[in-house]
């Protein structure tokens, strides 16, 4: 009877989930690293193991194919997304606007980069329509005070303002004024403030 063995296993095997696991994020990291440095075409397996510092053969048995690697990618960055915005509380519009504002300062130029590159890739298509849907939701969910019968009886001026709601919280609203405009993150806050200001007032 190998004793030695039996009485090391519960020890190695934690060990060896935590190396499991932060291979998969290096794998991850390498993925979304190149991604941000050159278009998606130069996101192989080959460039991904090598960044990673692991083999094509561990890549693969992870996560299946090129295009598991990159669904995979995309679903732990939308997890981490949807974990921060989750935050925002309904009705609250300052702390939404500021939950929304670290979300893009931390991933704005990730979603930007994709939806400059969607038309390019099946693939990143299908990620950016899920984060247009996931906005949508947000800003139904953190509107949602706004848009009720109550505040606003006429069908047709809520499903306007839904839509303005959802304009002056995209993406491209911050990348205008945060980047193009170069405000601070302070000024991009009274902005969008500003102009949500007339649509969050009881007629």
């Amino acid at each position: 009877m190998n004793t030695a063995g039996a009485g090391t296993r519960p020890y190695s095997s934690p060990k060896r989930a935590t190396s499991a696991q932060e291979t998969g994020r290096r794998i991850l990291q390498a993925t979304l690293g190149l991604f941000m440095e050159g278009p998606i075409a130069d996101v192989t397996l080959n460039a991904v193991a090598a960044r990673a510092g692991v083999t094509v053969q561990t890549v693969i048995r992870r996560y299946g194919d090129r295009l598991g690697l990159i669904h995979a990618t995309a679903e732990s960055a939308s997890a981490e997304v949807a974990g921060q915005r989750g935050a925002a509380p309904p009705g609250d519009v300052p702390a939404a606007v500021d939950n929304l504002l670290e979300h893009y300062e931390t991933t704005g130029a990730l979603a930007l980069k994709m939806l400059a590159e969607e038309e390019t890739s099946p693939v990143l298509a299908e990620i950016t329509e899920g984060g247009r849907q996931f906005h949508r939701e947000w800003c139904e969910r953190v509107f949602a005070p706004f848009l009720t019968d109550d505040f606003l009886p006429d069908g047709v001026e809520r499903k306007r303002r839904f839509a303005q709601f959802v304009a002056l919280c995209d993406v491209y609203t911050w990348k205008l004024l945060r980047l193009d405009a170069g405000l601070s993150r302070d000024q991009v806050a009274h902005c969008l403030l500003e102009m949500l200001e007339p649509f969050i007032r009881r007629p």
